[in-house]
């Protein structure tokens, strides 16, 4: 278990804090403690100006603790004792919004152990590492409805030299290497907002005005769902870093700030990111269905010819499997539930046979980065970097992304070490520039592995779908490695691609059939997911946010005149007409938690349409971060709840 930090927060203000047993507890000086008889309405509205916020000086702060942000914050504390320096003088702190580390992290996963070489030489020396089984074959099989049949394995899918674990073990392990070399790992801070400093005089030498990142502040806890304060409200805290990195995996929502903010992707002219949604399960086998290090991954069947994706099934250590299906968001029938895909491919005979007599100990889900260097933005802005699956690093026909996302994290690390150098032999107090960064990536291995395959994904995306991206992914694999003068774009978002459903017809899944497959409740009910039912809703629609009036433009039509209340109800009743009018509900199959659903609405009832309302249930939330990237309305903001709150996963 990760140890509790308390005796190195710092606080700078009237707030006292108390940190036991990685637990926040603060002591308010400035507001009387409410009347508990008191009703909802009687509470104080929040106001984030009048708050006052217990600040920390740090020299990094590193937003996620998943394999970027753990190694980039180990690279640091190496560089320190590589330079004769004390490592401890050198603050690096880690928020993580899961409950512990690893929480939040879920991949399939068979993990390339070339950075974690670099990183750490003689890991395979260290207690408790789980990179115990590895990769004995590679295969690849394409389904039909009832059969299946070997197909040619790219290279790029080799998986000699390669290990299959859980992600989540493994960044908890990496959690505790990064803690014993003196990083501050703080588990249950959510990332709220970044600290933006648009002074004159740190942005005097600076034309844009879109000032600098100074740092990061955590949400607040104990707000009831209308933005009030409860008894039990805690103001978040302000972590001052001369250093921030965003390491909060695909679509984060920091990542999204800065990228909006610095228009990270217009400066280089990078493409839309476009994204995969993977849903898996881990079971575990009868013996004599058990072949471990075994890896497959499969073509076709359930999806159809024109949709992007494909399966996995990889046997891990202690007699687990790890299954599930990768689907491309790009996708266009609205009727399509990624779910009941994984759940509708269990169903097939190969599958059948393999989970007979076993038993599912775990589900999840979250979606995956697939633009490649395409869709990679800028990887820096004043006072800060973007890292791993932040920047957008996987490489999808290799179907692995650790590697490359604790390479970047160490490359960061050696340009924010050395900015902090120069910061303090010139004594200056001018923005980090971490430019170096991106150009050390683009000198390395992670840069060329990704421009090799940069055409092989949107080849997919032509009249000829999945036969003409296997037939161009084949010839560019064994031939042309890339080595070609064009590069394939991708056109839109994923949300852009989605078609209506006047163009579909409705997609009949069989039932379950347990335990095989089941409902998306009692799935969901295996990743430990719990959020306050009564916080604020973390899944905003337009106006609905405390922290700041929405701008009119978030609106479709005229506002003028009109309330905050009154936009929200005008926003969610657009909302409605759109994605029940014209998208046939998209959201409520989408959603591999059942967040989203559209009901039956009394005639009239505020924010409803055609009778029909939408309902959020933003407790089962899973953090996949779907319902951002494929709403077709894009009206949906996927923020931080409070720290602690989403799934648990342990063996994902």
């Amino acid at each position: 278990m990760l140890r509790s930090q308390t005796a190195r927060l710092r606080p700078r203000s009237s707030v006292s804090v108390v940190y036991k047993f990685g637990q926040r507890h603060w002591l308010h000086h400035s507001r009387p403690r409410q009347n508990p008889k008191e009703d909802d309405e009687s509470r104080p509205l929040f106001d984030p100006n009048a708050i006052e916020r217990a600040e920390d000086d740090v020299d990094v702060c590193i937003v996620g603790a998943g394999p970027a942000g753990l190694s980039a914050a180990i690279r640091l504390k190496q560089l320190a004792k590589e330079k004769g320096k004390d490592p401890d003088e050198l603050r690096v702190v880690i928020l993580e919004k899961g409950s512990e580390v690893g929480a939040h992290t879920l991949s399939g996963a068979v993990i390339e152990p070339r950075a974690l070489n670099e990183l750490l030489p003689e890991w395979q020396s260290m207690d408790g590492h789980p990179l115990t089984q590895p990769a004995t074959s590679s295969k690849m099989r394409f389904f039909t409805s009832s059969s299946s049949f070997p197909m040619p394995h790219p290279p790029q899918m080799s998986n000699k030299g390669n290990y299959i674990l859980s992600l989540s073990q493994f960044t908890r392990w990496l959690g505790g290497v990064a803690e014993e070399m003196g990083v501050e790992i703080y588990p249950g801070f959510a990332g709220a907002s970044l600290v933006i400093d648009h002074s004159s005089e740190s942005t005097s030498d600076r034309k844009d005005g879109k000032g600098v990142v100074r740092g990061v502040r955590t949400n607040e806890v104990g707000l009831d769902r209308s933005g009030r304060m409860k008894d039990s409200f805690e103001p978040g805290m302000q972590f001052n870093a001369k250093v921030t990195l965003l390491a909060e995996g695909a679509h984060g929502s920091l990542t999204k700030q800065a990228v909006k903010n610095f228009d990270l992707r217009g400066a280089v002219g990078a493409d839309a990111q476009t994204y995969g949604m993977g849903v898996k399960e881990v079971w575990r086998v009868k013996p004599e269905n058990y072949r471990p290090g075994e890896v497959i991954h499969t073509l076709g069947w359930p999806l159809d010819w024109k949709t992007y994706g494909g399966g996995w099934v990889y046997h891990m250590a202690d007699g687990l499997v790890s299954l599930g299906l990768v689907i491309g968001l790009d996708y266009a029938n609205p009727y399509l539930s990624p779910y009941r895909e994984l759940q509708r491919m269990k169903h097939h005979p190969y599958f059948r046979k393999l989970l007979e007599g076993g038993e599912r100990v775990a589900y999840g889900g979250r979606v995956i980065n697939e633009g490649g260097v395409q869709s990679v933005p800028r990887l820096f802005f004043p006072g800060g970097a973007l890292i791993g699956c932040s920047a957008g690093l996987v490489n999808v026909p290799k179907i692995k992304g650790t590697h490359n996302a604790m390479k970047s994290g160490m490359l960061a690390a050696e340009t924010a070490f050395a900015e902090l150098e120069r910061r303090t032999e010139e004594d200056s107090t001018e923005p980090v520039d971490m430019s170096e960064y991106e150009s050390s990536l683009k000198d390395s291995w992670v840069w060329k592995e990704l421009r090799e395959v940069r055409n092989l994904r949107p080849s997919f995306n032509t009249p000829l779908g999945i036969w003409g991206g296997m037939a161009y992914s084949g010839v560019d694999s064994l031939f042309l490695k890339g080595r070609v003068p064009w590069t394939f774009r991708h056109k839109g978002t994923d949300a852009g691609h989605t078609g209506k459903a006047s163009g579909f017809k409705p997609i009949e899944y069989p039932p379950p059939e347990a335990p095989l497959s089941t409902d998306i409740m009692t799935s969901v009910s295996l990743t430990s997911t719990n959020h306050a039912e009564d916080q604020p809703i973390h899944l905003q629609l337009p106006f609905t946010s405390y922290y700041s009036n929405d701008s009119a433009d978030s609106s479709p039509e005229d506002t003028s005149g009109l309330s905050k209340e009154e936009l929200a109800v005008k926003a969610r009743t657009h909302h409605v007409k759109v994605n029940v009018g014209e998208y046939a509900g998209l959201l409520g199959r989408a959603c591999p938690a059942g967040v989203y659903e559209y009901v039956d609405a009394e005639k009239g009832e505020a924010g409803s349409w055609e009778r029909k309302r939408l309902v959020i249930n933003s407790q089962n939330c899973i953090h996949c971060k779907l319902c951002d990237i494929k709403v077709p309305t894009q009206d949906i903001t996927w923020t931080v709840p409070e720290g602690g709150g989403g799934p648990k996963y342990s063996v994902t």
